[in-house]
């Protein structure tokens, strides 16, 4: 709990930048940040003993490997993540654990009377802060993904509820040959484009939801998307696919598939936080399996990623 508060207020005032440049004191940073002296000398203290920053007699603070790691530009940097889980309206449904495991109900649906999605919907600084820490998972992750994915040399894909963007880029770049489909909610792909320069036009984005129908493809990208549901609404997603994929065409399931027994996966935590979030889950390949089956597809090839992701190829039956 305090130690992702902490993290939160460095990312928030950016004092992993404001560092950059070497030491500086409590008083120095708060004259910058409008914080006050002695409760950011006490935060940054705090930091320092995690070993996330120095500190040297003349009570100065400076940069170490891990802070550098915290700034928003270096690659798999955790700023974006920082920033949006010790913000109140997603740091409230973390306290609601006990009771979700007493009820089954997703806390933040209690905490903020609508699901996550529809709060993003309706407050853009939230949905803004969400998409940038979509963005930035994926763009860390996008190397493993698409070297794990047998991609085509031709052909469409489409990347459904794929945020700004970030994983569809990769694959338009690793596979010249391919033209892509962004494909997510209105107020999503407003804001993509970034990613994409030099590509030219060989992408396009498209809104619309994924319950209702998607845009023609040959490959389809679903990345952290199954997670967010339960089971009956992965299988209304998947068969919305399955009524635009052809016969020859290949569904990529990313996520994080959970092995059996005690074993140390991430997806263990990652299902925790659905269970808090979105009231979906982390499933594990079996489950995967039996929801593609029941949607119109046969699970193929899993193939795992070095950062506990895995690339699961669905092929239409």
């Amino acid at each position: 709990m305090i130690r992702t508060q902490l993290l939160h207020v460095l990312a928030r005032l950016g004092i992993a930048d404001r560092l950059a440049p070497g030491p500086r004191t409590a008083a120095e940073l708060a004259a910058e940040t409008g914080a006050d002296a002695d409760a950011l000398f006490r935060v940054l203290r705090a930091v320092a003993a995690l070993g996330l920053l120095t500190q040297d007699d003349e009570e100065r603070f400076g940069p170490t490997p891990a802070s550098e790691q915290l700034r928003p530009g270096s690659v798999g940097s955790p700023h974006a993540r920082l920033l949006l889980y010790g913000e109140p309206w997603f740091w409230t449904a973390s306290g609601g654990l006990l009771e979700s495991v007493m009820t089954g109900s997703v806390a933040f649906d209690r905490v903020h009377g609508e699901s996550l999605f529809s709060f993003l919907a309706g407050h853009p600084e939230a949905s803004e802060l969400f998409d940038a820490h979509m963005t930035a998972m994926t763009s860390a992750e996008v190397s493993a993904v698409v070297g794990a994915a047998a991609l085509p040399e031709s052909g469409t894909v489409v990347d459904v509820a794929g945020g700004r963007g970030a994983l569809l880029a990769a694959v338009l770049r690793a596979s010249p040959g391919l033209r892509g489909v962004l494909f997510d909610l209105p107020h999503v792909v407003e804001g993509a484009g970034a990613l994409f320069a030099g590509l030219g036009g060989r992408w396009r984005a498209q809104a619309g939801s994924f319950f209702e129908a998607v845009p023609p493809g040959d490959l389809y990208l679903l990345k952290d998307i199954v997670h967010d549901w339960d089971d009956e609404r992965v299988v209304a997603i998947l068969r919305t696919v399955r009524a635009a994929i052809p016969e020859d065409g290949r569904l990529l399931v990313v996520e994080r598939a959970i092995p059996p027994g005690d074993a140390p996966a991430p997806g263990k935590l990652v299902d925790v936080t659905m269970l808090l979030v979105t009231g979906g889950r982390e499933r594990t390949p079996a489950e995967y399996a039996s929801l593609l089956s029941d949607s119109g597809f046969r699970l193929s090839a899993i193939a795992p990623t070095p950062l506990g992701t895995d690339v699961m190829t669905a092929e239409p039956v």
